[in-house]
């Protein structure tokens, strides 16, 4: 689950930056993601074109004993030294799931800087409602890994095979502490902030997989494209929770498509 690209500086001591090109862009990694946890994506970035920078979350990768309060706040503010220690005045921000909602707190914090704005599966700027069972099982997830297998079948549609599950999951567990898993699904799923970005005017786009029964279409639509008056949608055929990994060619053409613009 990790790159070795020639294009990728990746020398395990910092955040991940591919590529060389004008466009800058900060990406925000997802719950059971990492700055390297971001699939086949950043092989397929266009170097020439594009700069990425994926950060680590404090508790994560190569940030894993960096101690921290685990909240969207922090990313938020750990997200803006980056681009500050980069020299990057203004950028887009890509988030995905949970760096989704972390990407939506940048906005906030830094509106004039944010030139646009992605969330692949993002958690909504008002966070996630659970039900009693759900929450059961996200919240056993820290300390059991079949919590953590069971939440990644689940948000992809329960249709890929065990070998890949299993290998997600040996990923989660070897690239973040466990109090910083527990600790971030409170962050990701009770922080709101839908009245510090509704109605904000930047470009905005939510790219969701068919296959994702909760962060999918019709919670975009209820959510992203009522914030956001300049939003649109994208859903990726053949695609759950983890498009990065599912459709990553269609991932890398749908952003790049968006960012280049």
């Amino acid at each position: 689950m990790t790159n070795n690209h020639p294009g990728i500086d990746d020398s395990g001591a910092g955040p991940v930056v591919v590529g060389h090109g004008p466009r800058r862009v900060l990406a925000l990694h997802g719950w059971f993601g990492s700055a390297r946890g971001w699939g086949w994506l950043p092989d397929l970035i266009d170097t020439e074109r594009f700069t990425w920078a994926f950060l680590d979350c404090r508790g994560y990768g190569a940030r894993a004993g960096v101690a921290g309060e685990h909240t969207i706040a922090e990313i938020s503010g750990d997200a803006l030294d980056l681009a500050d220690s980069l020299g990057w005045d203004t950028f887009s921000v890509v988030g995905h799931s949970m760096g989704g909602i972390a990407a939506q707190r940048v906005l906030a914090d830094a509106p004039g800087r944010v030139e646009r704005l992605v969330g692949i599966s993002p958690v909504p700027a008002g966070g996630v409602p659970f039900d009693l069972q759900s929450w059961a099982l996200f919240d056993g997830a820290a300390d059991n890994p079949g919590n953590r297998r069971a939440i990644i079948d689940l948000t992809t549609g329960n249709r890929l095979s065990g070998g890949w599950l299993d290998e997600m999951v040996r990923f989660s567990l070897d690239n973040c502490t466990r109090e910083a898993f527990g600790a971030y699904l409170t962050a990701w799923a009770r922080t709101d902030l839908t009245d510090d970005v509704k109605g904000n005017p930047v470009p905005a786009l939510a790219v969701v997989g068919e296959h994702d029964p909760a962060l999918g279409a019709d919670t975009m639509r209820e959510t992203w494209l009522r914030h956001y008056p300049n939003a649109r949608l994208e859903v990726l055929a053949n695609a759950g929770h983890y498009a990065m990994y599912e459709t990553p060619v269609r991932l890398a053409t749908v952003l790049e498509e968006f960012l280049g613009q």
